[in-house]
Parts: structure tokens; C-alpha cells; sequence
């Protein structure tokens, strides 16, 4: 199936050598295959800050999220990758999608009240996350709550679904058999465009 895809490179690291940048070129070449287009943001080459003041959220965000925006907005799936770092995302991923939210454009406020306004309703998603544990491990004793917590106080609040997840753990220590059947299932991903 072919959609236009986002496809955001979370390590905070831009070094090749890490797993997550082979696993995204994976997924983008599957997807390149079966026609599919990608827009790709790799967020350790973007200039991005931190917010301090809540008002910020009501306001529109730098020239370089406004492009990140434009590439989300025409995108029908976005494929997310990182690495776990202390359990959670990385500091830079949290600080993207915060940046990212500004100006209402992933959830606006309810003028009826309740619930905020899904504003990225129609598109789907796929959470990648490696790490160096087991992800079992990670799943059975910490509960996977840093990915759960992304996928539903982001993501799903504003709008994507279905959301699918794959963690990979044991990066450390892939044998080189291992690495590329992670790989193998990441262009199968792209190629089916989920």
C-alpha cells in the first residue's frame, strides 16, 4: 500500500553506527520499494529548544517545526524511532513533540469543553524503541509505561490510530543473524507502509 510517510529519527546521536539510523534506512527502503514517499526528520540534526513558559504552547513555533509540521500534516503514517534512555524517550524526542504541538496543531482546545479536539485524526503510527535490555524485561518488570505514556498522551490524544509498537531489546548484544532479521521486519514494515 502506498502512503506518504513521516518518518522521524529520534536518536539524539546523528553517528551512524547506531542501530536505531540502519533500522530507519530498513524501513525507509522497504517503504521507498513499494512506492511509498518519505519525508524524514532526523532530530540530531534539527536546532531544537526546550519549552520553559506553558504560553509558548499557544504560540506558532520556529521556521524548522513549521516545516516538521508540514511534514506531518501530509503524512497518512508516521514511523518513530529511538532508543530508551532511562526508561522514557530521550530528552530531544520529548522536547520535538512538545515543540511540535504548538499553535494547536496536534490537539486543540474544545470550545463545548471536555476533551481537547484530535487534530491529527486519520493518520497511523508505528513506535520503534531499542534498548539494551530484554524487552521482555522491560515490558513484564517496568510495564513499558515510557512508550505506553508517549502513545496515549501524545499520539493518541491527538488523533493517530492505530498505533502499533515494536521494541527491540538487546541491542548491545545483537549477533549479526539477529540484527538483520530486525532489519528484515523493518522493510517488511516500510513496505507495507505500517
Amino acid at each position: 500500500m502506498q502512503k506518504n510517510i513521516c518518518l522521524i529519527q529520534g536518536h539524539p546521536h546523528n553517528d551512524p553506527a547506531h542501530f536505531c539510523h540502519a533500522l530507519a534506512a530498513a524501513y525507509q527502503d522497504g517503504a521507498q520499494g513499494a512506492g511509498s514517499s518519505i519525508q524524514r526528520l532526523d532530530l540530531a540534526a534539527m536546532d531544537i529548544s526546550f519549552l520553559r513558559d506553558p504560553d509558548d504552547f499557544t504560540k506558532p513555533p520556529p521556521r524548522e517545526i513549521l516545516d516538521a509540521q508540514e511534514a506531518v500534516r501530509n503524512a497518512d503514517h508516521l514511523f518513530i524511532i529511538y532508543p530508551l534512555w532511562l526508561g522514557t524517550m530521550p530528552a530531544l524526542v520529548k522536547a520535538f513533540f512538545e515543540q511540535l504541538s504548538r499553535n494547536e496543531f496536534a490537539i486543540a482546545e474544545n470550545t463545548d469543553g471536555g476533551w481537547p479536539r484530535k487534530m491529527l485524526k486519520g493518520k497511523s503510527a508505528r513506535v520503534v524503541v531499542t534498548m539494551g535490555m530484554p524487552s521482555a524485561a522491560y515490558r513484564i518488570f517496568f510495564g513499558a509505561h515510557g512508550v505506553k505514556g508517549f502513545e496515549s498522551g501524545i499520539l493518541g490524544i491527538s488523533g493517530f490510530k492505530p498505533i502499533r509498537e515494536s521494541l527491540i531489546g538487546g541491542v548491545g548484544g545483537l549477533s549479526e543473524k539477529q540484527s538483520e532479521r530486525h532489519l528484515a521486519r523493518m522493510r517488511s514494515f516500510g513496505a507495507r507502509a505500517e
